[in-house]
């Protein structure tokens, strides 16, 4: 295969600062054809080479790669089924025209709920007015939740989608009561742990706190010289109200490398074939078709497909693909008809959140790599 012009794409990206580095694999027929660093991990304080293994803030890719990954387990082991109500599993969520709200409609961002809240600066004004360590803890993450459960939804269950954080904050919360554990304890043990995901995790900001542990930082790729923080983030969610909930939650949070997403994605991938009872072939396929939607909206059961204009994924993935995006500059785009991924992992957002110039190259190299795989 002929790289050469992906190669030089990357390296004209670096040069015109559309991200400081990036890692890039792709995979084809469940095996890995082609991975490569481009660039720095780090600009500030010193400017660092990127490295095959560098861990990154996967951002919203929390919501296919965890989450949704999550309650398909609940759903295996018969905990919970997909048009349950959510007040079956929260009670209290069932205000303001709220209670017919299902699993489904929270996976496929029909709910209702707006898309975002920042509830992280009701959580920093807290803490000023006097409440010692309420950022970034247990009891942060409570009154997020609260927040959400009082929320008043824009429109009714079903009706129309709108891609929603707070609805994956909540199936987070649904989780953990399931589960009895906290969702990353149980995505450790349930999910990251037997797959041999060994890069991949929450970083539990309560646990560094407590116990003065301290992120590997050298491992992994700094994220943005954050206003509020004040510092350049590493080793800590980089999403304001993730942070504020303490680092773990259902939208943001998860941290991992692109040969562990690969790996992920290819025990996925058996799973949809059914060789590998992982998870169950007919709830995998039933999570990768795209929903029936009001407004032509794109969304499968927590991941998204390629829209017909415009679509992050290029021109060139087929009609049955599912991918996502992440705000720091992370994606995931896989072809279930073609059987190929690839997996783009950047810190666009290192040392600033206003560099938007990913948007546009995402799709191009994309296609690029995809005119390489099929010729």
């Amino acid at each position: 295969m002929d790289l050469h012009s992906v190669e030089n794409a990357f390296q004209q990206a670096v040069a015109e600062e559309v991200f400081p580095g990036a890692v890039v694999l792709v995979g084809k027929d469940e095996r890995l054809v082609y991975e490569r660093a481009f660039g720095y991990r780090s600009l500030a304080p010193h400017k660092t080479a990127m490295d095959l293994g560098t861990i990154f803030d996967l951002a919203s890719l929390t919501k296919p790669l965890a989450t949704t990954v999550a309650l398909m387990l609940l759903l295996k082991e018969k905990k919970v089924r997909l048009d349950d109500l959510i007040t079956r599993v929260i009670p209290m969520y069932g205000v303001f025209g709220k209670s017919l709200t299902t699993f489904r409609h929270l996976l496929h961002h029909s709910s209702g709920l707006p898309a975002w809240n920042a509830f992280f600066e009701e959580i920093i004004k807290n803490e000023k007015a006097g409440r010692i360590n309420f950022v970034a803890s247990r009891a942060a993450k409570n009154y997020v939740y609260e927040q959400i459960h009082r929320e008043k939804p824009l429109s009714a269950p079903g009706s129309q989608c709108l891609y929603s954080d707070l609805g994956f904050i909540l199936l987070g919360e649904a989780i953990e009561v399931l589960s009895g554990n906290t969702l990353d304890r149980f995505c450790h043990e349930r999910i990251f742990k037997p797959l041999g995901l060994r890069a991949t995790g929450f970083i539990d900001l309560t646990q560094l706190r407590t116990h003065r542990l301290q992120a590997v930082e050298e491992m992994i790729a700094p994220t943005e010289h954050c206003p509020w923080r004040k510092k350049i983030l590493c080793g800590e969610v980089h999403d304001d109200n993730a942070y504020a909930m303490g680092g773990v939650a259902g939208h943001a949070g998860l941290f991992s490398s692109a040969r562990d997403v690969h790996n992920f994605l290819l025990r996925m991938g058996q799973c949809f074939q059914g060789k590998n009872d992982f998870l169950p072939q007919g709830l995998v396929q039933e999570f990768f078709k795209k929903g029936e939607s009001a407004g032509g909206a794109t969304f499968a059961l927590g991941w998204d497909t390629p829209s017909s204009e415009r679509s992050a994924s290029g021109h060139l993935f087929s009609p049955r693909s599912v991918g996502h995006l992440g705000f720091t500059g992370c994606s995931v785009w896989w072809d279930l008809e073609k059987n190929c991924h690839i997996i783009l992992l950047t810190n666009r957002v290192h040392p600033s959140r206003k560099n938007e110039k990913i948007k546009e190259f995402r799709p191009l190299i994309h296609d690029e790599i995809m005119k390489v795989l099929f010729p």
